[in-house]
């Protein structure tokens, strides 16, 4: 027999069934994907929301019984999820395949609204966005039939919201979809909105358990991890700075050979021997300032200040390919005339600004 086994028998240690743990550390795995998932959704980081949304999927799914501390993250996390795949219809979260993904999302901000102690403008106003565009995305790909069929399932009860209900049915019986109506109360407005209440949600609910418990082994080895990633940044620098300033030296050589070969008339016929000499040495001597100061062209790029959308792409291409792959990150993302360098040097900034 086992110490352990001999303290369960002595009553020294009390006896937790395993399927209560199981559902404390599911709840805490809940709140956790659930936080995540609405902080990829306020940034746009399209990988890592669908990477938390299968996480967010798989945990939802595997509750016998939702409680009530559940709900609401359960049912944002379906919300989310639908309002992300707006705009495909061919995607399908019902069984029923006429079920578009954002009046199937309707019905899960119906259930959030249940769960709120208060209503306020902002409930109001997301209930009517979708509303507007669950309609709007049939207009937009043409299916007209389909909008007026979707029209009559969301207004079922005559007087509910009549004057909307009256105003989307003029607009699909005119087969328009650029009235400023649809323009006005727009799928970005709508992604405004509920990026709202996310925003709000997370304060209310940004703590839980295993966000702390992360916080804290962050923190206690901050120092080791910035360490290690600085002696990461330098050698990355050294290979980078060497590449750049041996591929600088080779098209500026290049350039000149397709100078010398390429058109022999146009070099040799205007100058003298001594003219061509001049000019050789002059060559050379812009190729000796290119392998000791590096471009000109390419410093004065790296004097454009930052923008906040191209600080946010090069987080997400952080997150996507992880540090140092700077080349990667700079083929995928839409930088203003950056250089894998200048990427590694936003980035030690924006660690140093944490």
């Amino acid at each position: 027999m086992s110490e352990a086994e001999r303290e369960l028998e002595g009553g020294l240690v009390p006896f937790v069934p395993s399927a209560l743990v199981e559902a404390v550390a599911a709840d805490w795995v809940l709140e956790f994907s659930c936080s995540c998932l609405c902080r990829h959704f306020l940034e746009e980081c399209g990988a890592e929301f669908k990477r938390w949304r299968d996480v967010a999927q798989a945990v939802s799914n595997g509750f016998s019984n939702v409680t009530t501390h559940q709900k609401k993250m359960v049912y944002l996390c379906q919300l989310l999820i639908r309002i992300a795949e707006g705009k495909r219809l061919e995607c399908h979260f019902e069984n029923d395949t006429r079920i578009s993904p954002l009046e199937s999302a309707l019905s899960f901000w119906s259930l959030l609204e249940r769960e709120e102690s208060k209503l306020n403008t902002l409930h109001e106003e997301i209930r009517r966005l979708i509303q507007i565009q669950v309609v709007a995305v049939y207009m937009e790909k043409g299916y007209y039939k389909e909008a007026a069929k979707v029209l009559e399932r969301l207004f079922t009860d005559s007087e509910s919201h009549k004057p909307l209900r009256m105003k989307l049915a003029a607009i699909v019986k005119s087969k328009d979809p650029y009235v400023p109506l649809l323009q006005s109360f727009s799928y970005n407005l709508l992604l405004s909105k509920v990026k709202s209440y996310v925003e709000l949600f997370l304060k209310e609910n940004g703590t839980n358990f295993l966000l702390q418990a992360a916080t804290k082994q962050v923190e206690s080895k901050g120092g080791e991890e910035r360490v290690l990633q600085n002696k990461a940044f330098n050698v990355e620098e050294e290979k980078e700075n060497h590449l750049e300033a041996k591929q600088r030296l080779t098209e500026e050589l290049q350039s000149t050979r397709d100078r010398l070969t390429g058109d022999t008339t146009s070099i040799i016929r205007p100058c003298s021997k001594k003219g061509c000499r001049t000019s050789n040495i002059q060559t050379l001597k812009v190729l000796k300032n290119v392998e000791e100061r590096g471009n000109d062209s390419s410093c004065g790029r790296r004097r454009q200040p930052w923008t906040h959308e191209e600080d946010k792409k090069l987080k997400s291409g952080v997150r996507e390919f992880g540090v140092g792959n700077w080349t990667k990150i700079l083929i995928h993302g839409d930088f203003n005339n950056r250089t894998s360098v200048m990427l590694k040097d936003r980035w030690r900034t924006l660690c140093k600004l944490k």
